[in-house]
C-alpha cells in the first residue's frame, strides 16, 4: 500500500459519520415527500442551454452545458400535468469555489401547483423540521458556537425591512447604485437566521429572473431565501407563467451577458413553448451540502462531501 493510497483511506474514514448523516437526511427528506404525495423525478444533467441569468455561469459540455439547475425541465413536467414533483440532482456552476461553494454540488428542488411563495415557506419549514426530527436531533442545533432554535414559527423579514435595519442604505438605493449583492452579503446576511431560521422575502423586481411579481406591489417579486446561521440555504418563489414576460426577461439577461462577454446561450424555446400550459405553482431549490454543514457543525463544505474536486 503506497503512502498516497493510505492517506486517502484515512481521509475518507474520517468522514464516515458525516457521510452517514448525509444519507440519513436525504432518506428523511424523501420520506417526507412520499408521505405528501410527491413524485420523485429525474431530468437530464446535460442540456442545450440553461436559463439565461446574468450572474450564473454554466460549465460547457461539448456544444451543450451541464445544468445550473433542473428548473426548466421540471417546469415542463408541471406543464404536462405533474402537480407535485421533487428531485435530488447534481448541478454545476463555473467560477464557484470556496468554503461554502463547489463547482459541482447537490441540489434538492421541488415544485407544488396551486401554491404561492408564502405557502412554500410553510412547507419548507415543515419539511426541514420533520427531517431533522426524524434523525433524532434536538430542537436546537449548534453552529459556529451558537445555538439556533429550530422550533416554529421561523422568522420572516422583507428585504426592505432587513436593509432598513442593518444596511447603510436602502434596498432601492443599493439597486440604483448596483450594490445590492455586495450590501446584502456584507451587512444583511451576517444577521440572518441566528436565533432561529429566517426567510428573507420580497426581493426587488429586477431580481425576479423566473418569479412572479407581487400583484399588490409590482416593485417586488414573490421570492424568498432561507437563512440559518447566516448561511443561505434555499431560494424559492411563486413561478412566472407568462411566456411573453419570461421571454423578455431572458432577452434582457442575454443582452447583459453579451455586454460582459459571457458564454452565449440560446433561447430555451421548448421551455417557453410549454410555459402557457403551466398552472400557478411555487418552486424552491435547496442546497443539500450546506444543510449538512449546519447539522455536522462543519465550517467548510469540503468536509461534508466524499471527494472535493482537488482530491480527484
Amino acid at each position: 500500500m503506497n503512502n498516497s493510497h493510505q492517506e486517502d483511506q484515512f481521509y475518507l474514514a474520517r468522514k464516515a459519520n458525516t457521510l452517514r448523516l448525509r444519507a440519513g437526511l436525504i432518506s428523511g427528506i424523501r420520506r417526507f415527500f412520499h408521505n405528501h404525495d410527491f413524485l420523485e423525478v429525474e431530468t437530464p444533467i446535460r442540456i442545450p442551454s440553461p436559463a439565461p441569468e446574468e450572474h450564473i455561469e454554466a460549465i460547457p459540455s461539448g456544444d451543450w452545458f451541464l445544468q445550473t439547475s433542473p428548473e426548466l425541465c421540471m417546469k415542463r413536467l408541471l406543464a404536462a400535468g405533474y402537480p407535485r414533483i421533487f428531485q435530488f440532482c447534481k448541478c454545476f456552476r463555473a467560477d464557484e469555489r470556496g468554503s461554502r461553494h463547489l463547482p459541482e454540488f447537490t441540489m434538492l428542488e421541488w415544485y407544488v401547483t396551486g401554491f404561492d411563495y408564502q405557502q412554500l415557506m410553510d412547507q419548507c419549514e415543515a419539511l426541514l423540521r420533520t427531517a431533522i426530527k426524524d434523525m433524532e436531533y434536538a430542537e436546537n442545533i449548534i453552529w459556529q458556537g451558537k445555538t439556533i432554535h429550530m422550533i416554529s414559527p421561523w422568522k420572516r423579514i422583507s428585504v426592505a425591512d432587513a436593509f432598513a435595519r442593518w444596511a447603510p442604505l436602502s434596498s432601492n438605493e443599493a439597486m440604483h447604485q448596483d450594490l445590492f449583492d455586495e450590501v446584502l452579503v456584507e451587512y444583511v446576511e451576517p444577521h440572518l437566521g441566528w436565533e432561529r431560521p429566517t426567510f428573507l422575502y420580497d426581493y426587488p423586481a429586477s431580481m425576479a429572473a423566473l418569479s412572479k411579481l407581487k400583484s399588490s406591489n409590482p416593485a417586488v417579486a414573490e421570492r424568498f431565501e432561507l437563512y440559518i446561521g447566516g448561511l443561505e440555504l434555499a431560494n424559492g418563489f411563486s413561478e412566472l407563467t407568462d411566456a411573453n414576460e419570461q421571454r423578455n426577461r431572458f432577452e434582457e439577461a442575454l443582452q447583459a451577458r453579451a455586454a460582459k462577454n459571457r458564454a452565449r446561450y440560446t433561447m430555451p424555446e421548448t421551455f417557453l413553448a410549454a410555459l402557457p400550459s403551466m398552472p400557478d405553482a411555487a418552486g424552491i431549490a435547496l442546497g443539500i451540502d450546506r444543510l449538512i454543514m449546519l447539522l455536522a457543525g462543519a465550517s467548510n463544505i469540503d468536509d461534508v462531501i466524499a471527494f472535493p474536486p482537488e482530491r480527484l
